[in-house]
């Protein structure tokens, strides 16, 4: 689940805003360093499932084959990184660089800029949903795992469905706030800013800064929080704590004898 988190930091770093008034290299340059720490985690991640020796069921190829695609994806941000500084580089010093024909030209500065950004824009769409696909395969691996009688040691939190719902979309890094109210990356769904403050009461999330334009805080989950959601994966539907009104009792024979 840490690894959804490090992907969403990633991607609020990861805006054209934040490159006003700064060296466009040296940005280039920070999320290089960004993107290489995204895939030693993923492959962390993959090391420590072969250390665990556990049975290679279908659901825990796919976990592999999420975790393992995450990092690929991040060491190919990495090769675009370096491209764009090489491009960069190249225009300064004076040097050809190959183009997509195979002719080789010497760029000028502005265009060295626009192909940078275009390899800058290219990194953001292909890692935009790396916090959803993260949390994908912990829930895969949780599933199978309790499937085979591995229970998780955290007990699950009381949640209501919205409290659930907004724990889940937060770790996809799907919630901010601005001016006080909670703000969604997508359309589908809603979230109130009292199922914020329950979550937040519960220590299950934080805030933290958010550099997106208009935003003012990223909403993440705290250690605790990320248990927490991993305990409530596969869980059968009647544990979950609901605040609707409790199903109404079956009639009887002898109240339908009275009611005659």
């Amino acid at each position: 689940m840490s690894l959804a988190a490090d992907f969403t930091r990633f991607t609020d770093s990861h805006l054209r805003s934040n490159l006003r008034g700064k060296p466009l290299h040296a940005m280039l340059v920070t999320q290089e360093e960004a993107a290489q720490g995204l895939a030693r985690t993923a492959l962390g991640i993959v090391t420590t499932l072969n250390d665990q020796l556990i049975y290679r069921s279908p659901d825990i190829r796919a976990v592999y084959a999420r975790v393992r695609q995450l990092a690929h994806l991040a060491d190919d941000a990495v090769d675009h990184f370096i491209a764009a500084e090489d491009i960069l580089l190249a225009a300064q010093a004076g040097l050809p660089v190959e183009t997509g024909d195979g002719f080789m030209t010497i760029p000028t500065e502005q265009q060295a800029s626009r192909e940078a950004l275009r390899y800058f824009d290219l990194v953001g769409e292909r890692l935009s949903l790396g916090a959803v696909d993260a949390v994908a395969a912990a829930e895969l691996y949780v599933t199978d795992r309790r499937f085979r009688g591995h229970v998780p040691d955290h007990r699950p939190p009381a949640l209501s469905p919205a409290q659930s719902t907004t724990l889940r979309a937060i770790a996809h890094g799907e919630v901010t706030i601005s001016s006080g109210r909670p703000w969604l990356s997508r359309d589908d769904l809603r979230v109130s800013i009292s199922t914020v403050r329950a979550l937040e009461g519960g220590g299950l999330v934080t805030r933290t800064p958010c550099p997106r334009p208009l935003q003012d805080e990223r909403l993440v989950l705290t250690s605790v929080g990320r248990r927490g959601l991993a305990a409530t994966f596969a869980r059968p539907r009647h544990a979950a704590l609901t605040t609707g009104r409790p199903p109404s009792r079956p009639v009887t024979s002898a109240v339908r004898s009275k009611a005659r």
